[in-house]
């Protein structure tokens, strides 16, 4: 089937994107991993409202990276024996942890579940600022005005990697089997988290997003979750005369170039006439990932739910 609006499918499994990578990105995350590993967590577990006969419910909360606290909500098994199994779960661009009981089905299978909201987004955890330039709106452009370890997106990957570490450190986890799933900016997420914290064991990202910002926007597409890149131009380089070194600050959180670090198995899916985040952008970082792996595409779907995907994926973390 050709993607009329991308590239045709057969060229997707060798495309490896658009979007320049800093010659020192990987002394960037180096840096970022030791901002994370000097920082203390502070965890703090608050009983819910929500309660369930073999669930305990608690909100989660520990220390981020530059001084603010960060949102879970948290899950385990009531009456478990032994160590199990857990499962991280990020949502959507400007959205939130989601409602406590569509976990339950990875609590009945025995998993811990803790569901991250992303700083300054729609959840609970907290934004202290100190970016420089515009807020207006996205995430993507907040902090591209000043150094790149200020860009806000670091910190939220930190987030991911943090939440990892946290459930890893808890008596009821099993380290070795901690896995990570969510769609767009939660696909997005699920990958950096992924490879910020090798140890992940299993990983499902849907239709990723913040991959290949420039191919986004050379296909025109920098509309909907990428329009703040369109809106960065037009407030505040109108003549494009920064344009390289716009989307050279962004590779530092594409997510394109993190893939390689990534040892978990993962499976991802994806929707072909997905115009929110183009198949060749998804398909970019996926296609650096050495560790084993998998798709399965929805060619008559776009950026929406792939039915029977999440089945797929539960049958995935839970083998």
């Amino acid at each position: 089937m050709p993607l009329l609006f991308d590239m045709p499918v057969e060229q997707l499994p060798s495309y490896t994107g658009r979007n320049p990578r800093p010659a020192d990105h990987d002394d960037y995350w180096a840096r970022a991993l030791a901002e994370l590993e000097a920082q203390d967590d502070e965890v703090e577990l608050q009983p819910a409202d929500f309660h369930a006969d073999f669930a305990e419910c608690h909100h989660l909360w520990f220390s981020g990276v530059r001084g603010v606290r960060v949102h879970a909500k948290l899950l385990r098994p009531r009456s478990g024996v032994g160590q199990g199994p857990a499962v991280l779960m990020f949502h959507g661009y400007s959205g939130n942890a989601g409602d406590w009981v569509d976990k339950l089905g990875y609590v009945a299978q025995g998993f811990t579940v803790a569901a991250l909201d992303c700083r300054g987004q729609g959840g609970l955890s907290e934004d202290s600022g100190g970016h420089l330039g515009t807020t207006r709106q996205g995430h993507i452009i907040r902090g591209l005005a000043g150094p790149p370890d200020d860009m806000l997106y670091r910190q939220i990957f930190l987030d991911t990697a943090q939440l990892a570490r946290v459930v890893m450190d808890m008596p009821q986890v099993d380290a070795d089997r901690v896995c990570a799933t969510g769609g767009s900016q939660g696909g997005a997420l699920t990958i950096a988290c992924a490879a910020l914290e090798p140890r992940i064991f299993r990983a499902a990202p849907i239709f990723p997003f913040l991959s290949d910002y420039l191919r986004v926007w050379e296909l025109d597409l920098d509309e909907n979750a990428y329009g703040e890149l369109r809106t960065w131009f037009r407030h505040f380089d109108p003549l494009h005369e920064r344009e390289r070194d716009v989307f050279l600050q962004l590779g530092y959180i594409d997510i394109q170039h993190l893939a390689p670090r990534i040892q978990a198995e993962v499976l991802m899916g994806t929707g072909l006439m997905d115009k929110i985040c183009p198949p060749s952008t998804q398909y970019a970082a996926f296609n650096r990932i050495s560790s084993p792996k998998s798709v399965r595409h929805f060619p008559d779907y776009g950026h929406e739910t792939l039915p029977g995907h999440q089945d797929a994926i539960f049958g995935f973390l839970a083998e």
